[in-house]
């Protein structure tokens, strides 16, 4: 741990939104760097991940918390410069990545200290940037939500995307066998290497009637969603008795019908949550979770971020386009 002096600028390069829309609407800016609360950390940001509420804010589509940054950006990589509280368990020049309450698309950013993690041995700034949304969103829901366990069979959807991959990864690592969906074969190829034993294209197959055909007709214990709409009646006819679908984004609409009374036959639970209205010390459990629980495989390099491409800052337009384009498989990333 080191305590070093660091010199900080008043202003500091960002990217903000000029007016909801396409994503020539994010625009380089100088902005006062940000002010520190009790128990926070202020820093200086080497990689900021790129991900899909980055997109739904830029849109207009995503009402940002009345204490959050208007600026973009939930996940970062970098060095802590300053400090304000007591006790806190990160110093000054301390490596770390963070979950940020927006604000990530900039040269400085204030995080609560307990949502900061240590960079795990054997990882670089840029693949930390990959962790803190991701992985939290993932761990989170699939694992703390979905209470997915050792020998029980899970279905990823979206399994090329930066979630999805990292789904894949952290259900394999604890034993789960892992089905998913992707767009292309060419994704599907992609995601069986990196542990899934069966990706299905949803364009050209009925994902619903694929797994019932590789599970016997018992279907999975644990679904992660992302598209919802049309998708929730599919994934209940593929979903195992005592199943339980956890939804995390609504891609595909927001409504469809359900037959209530299979999911009483079958004891099904559907549930859902958005990360970043919860509380901080809820965000701050989430952390500790993580790191108790999966830090020795990240370390151990079993589980890696897949990178598709990086951007610097100033080309965030470039970076929201190709999230939008869909074509990747894994995580954009920015450096700063």
């Amino acid at each position: 741990m080191s305590n070093k002096i660091f010199t900080i600028p008043e202003q500091m390069q960002a990217i903000e939104i000029k007016e909801f829309g396409a994503p020539e609407n994010l625009h380089l800016c100088f902005r006062s760097v940000p002010n520190l609360s009790d128990n926070q950390v202020l820093i200086k940001v080497s990689f900021a991940g790129v991900n899909r509420p980055d997109l739904l804010q830029r849109q207009g589509n995503y009402k940002v918390p009345d204490t959050a940054s208007d600026l973009p950006g939930l996940e970062v990589s970098g060095i802590i410069v300053d400090t304000k509280g007591s006790n806190l368990k990160f110093n000054r020049g301390d490596k770390v990545c963070a979950l940020c309450h927006g604000g990530g698309y900039a040269e400085y950013v204030a995080v609560d200290v307990g949502h900061c993690m240590p960079i795990p041995n054997n990882y670089s700034l840029r693949e930390a940037a990959c962790i803190p949304e991701t992985f939290i969103t993932v761990w989170s829901n699939l694992f703390i939500r979905g209470k997915l366990s050792k020998n029980e069979k899970v279905l990823i959807h979206g399994g090329a995307s930066g979630i999805g991959t990292t789904a894949i990864q952290l259900a394999k690592q604890f034993g789960s066998t892992v089905y998913a969906t992707a767009g292309s074969d060419e994704k599907c190829n992609a995601v069986e290497k990196i542990g899934a034993s069966k990706c299905i294209n949803y364009k050209s197959m009925k994902f619903e009637d694929e797994i019932n055909q590789l599970t016997n007709s018992e279907g999975v214990d644990v679904i992660l969603d992302m598209v919802a709409g049309s998708y929730i009646p599919r994934n209940l006819k593929c979903l195992n008795f005592d199943g339980r679908l956890v939804i995390i984004a609504v891609q595909g609409g927001i409504k469809d019908e359900v037959n209530f009374a299979n999911i009483m036959i079958k004891r099904q639970t559907i549930s859902g949550s958005t990360l970043r209205p919860q509380s901080s010390s809820k965000k701050s459990e989430y952390v500790e979770s993580l790191i108790k629980n999966t830090w020795q495989y990240l370390e151990s390099g079993k589980i890696k971020p897949i990178i598709e491409k990086e951007f610097k800052l100033m080309d965030a337009v470039n970076a929201h386009k190709a999230l939008e384009k869909g074509d990747h498989v894994g995580k954009f990333i920015m450096k700063v």
